[in-house]
């Protein structure tokens, strides 16, 4: 019995021994696990340091932008010559006997291209006709009409028309294809003589033979240097300059006439019912530019009562580059013996109206209606005692800085 139990007792010593030793080696294996995979761990996390060497280059880049190519000679045809625009001849005019008549073809430029008919006018007269199969304008006016302007020499009356073409904007836009156009226009005739279909045949005879024509007037106005003593020769001016007008009356074989100034008005070309313009003298001789600008102008005292002298300073529209003027005024004659009155004045504007002769309350109407003043009784021929003269172009430019 006894050796039973000491049997037992050993098996269960060699088996706890046994369990012990398996038991240690299963821990060192895990163990070295664990340390292996930390060891792995720590070198994931940790990347090896890379040592960084600065580039040196020693030898010179070789690299260029690349030259532009060259630039080749332009190439000329041999002998050129720029080629000079031959005359249009676009224009034709006859001169009649109290009337003259104008044909404009419709390509008016020569460029083959027709122009609008609206854009085309004679001193500012639409075209009155026009021919379809010689593809022509047609304008026909009175010598004095159409703004016609009259030149008197020694020998000849000359009436000079303006045929103005300006050309409008194409369609909805704001270009032209064009340029504008001035076209002068000279009918001459001899004062001995008169203009038919036939034959001149003279039909002025001397003063003398004729009662008829002893009362013939011819009227002027003229520009004058600052002396009054000569006509200007050179119609320029400087803005703030005074520009000087003479208008006169001839009289031959004739009782003494006196002139009197009763409207002028400024426009851009000679035509004074073109906008813009500008009435400075009007009301019977009541010059207005003073009193409406402040300027200088005035008329002076008479020295002859067939001569009227007055200046005007300088001006020229806004908006217009070109400074160009043309001033078309009314003149008229009566007797000389007649009295100075509200439709026979000369008035300036100066802290007051002030007339010319020191008859200062002939001028108080100048701020109303004068009323219109008309030739003396003595005048009564078929002789026109109120008639427009023209000059121009006055050119006003600016004051040099």
């Amino acid at each position: 019995m006894m050796l039973f139990i000491r049997i037992a007792f050993c098996l269960f010593l060699g088996a706890q021994s046994t369990s012990e030793q398996n038991l240690n080696q299963n821990v060192f294996h895990t163990a070295s696990r664990f340390k292996h995979q930390r060891s792995n761990q720590l070198q994931v996390q940790q990347p090896p340091v890379i040592q960084q060497v600065k580039q040196d280059f020693r030898e010179p880049l070789s690299w260029r932008y690349p030259e532009p190519p060259a630039e080749e000679e332009p190439q000329f045809p041999p002998n050129f010559e720029l080629k000079t625009p031959a005359p249009v001849e676009s224009v034709s005019a006859i001169c009649g006997e109290n009337s003259v008549r104008v044909e404009a073809k419709n390509d008016l430029l020569g460029i083959g291209k027709p122009v609008l008919a609206a854009d085309v006018t004679l001193g500012g007269c639409p075209a009155t006709g026009e021919d379809s199969e010689a593809q022509v304008l047609i304008f026909e006016s009175e010598l004095h009409g159409c703004g016609s302007q009259l030149l008197m020499s020694e020998e000849t009356f000359t009436y000079v028309f303006t045929l103005l073409y300006t050309p409008s904007p194409l369609g909805n836009s704001p270009i032209v294809r064009g340029r504008e156009v001035s076209v002068n226009i000279q009918c001459h005739y001899q004062r001995k003589h008169d203009v038919s279909s036939g034959l001149l045949k003279p039909t002025w005879t001397p003063f003398i033979e004729s009662k008829s024509s002893e009362e013939s007037l011819y009227f002027c106005l003229k520009l004058m240097t600052d002396d009054w003593k000569f006509t200007h020769p050179n119609p320029q001016f400087l803005l703030g300059d005074m520009i000087k007008f003479e208008a006169s009356v001839k009289q031959f074989q004739h009782i003494p006439l006196r002139v009197i100034v009763d409207s002028c008005v400024a426009t851009v070309v000679p035509n004074v019912d073109t906008v813009p313009r500008y009435t400075f003298l009007g009301n019977s001789g009541c010059l207005f530019d003073s009193q409406l600008t402040g300027s200088s102008s005035q008329f002076l005292p008479r020295s002859q009562d067939d001569k009227v002298q007055f200046e005007v300073e300088a001006f020229r529209f806004d908006q217009d580059n070109s400074g160009m003027l043309y001033i078309t005024c009314s003149l008229r004659a009566t007797a000389a013996a007649s009295a100075v009155t509200s439709t026979n004045k000369d008035c300036s504007f100066a802290d007051g109206w002030r007339e010319s002769s020191g008859n200062h309350r002939v001028c108080s109407c100048c701020d109303m209606d004068c009323g219109k003043g008309s030739g003396s009784d003595l005048l009564r021929t078929g002789s026109p005692l109120e008639e427009e003269r023209t000059v121009g172009p006055i050119i006003v430019k600016d004051r040099p800085l």
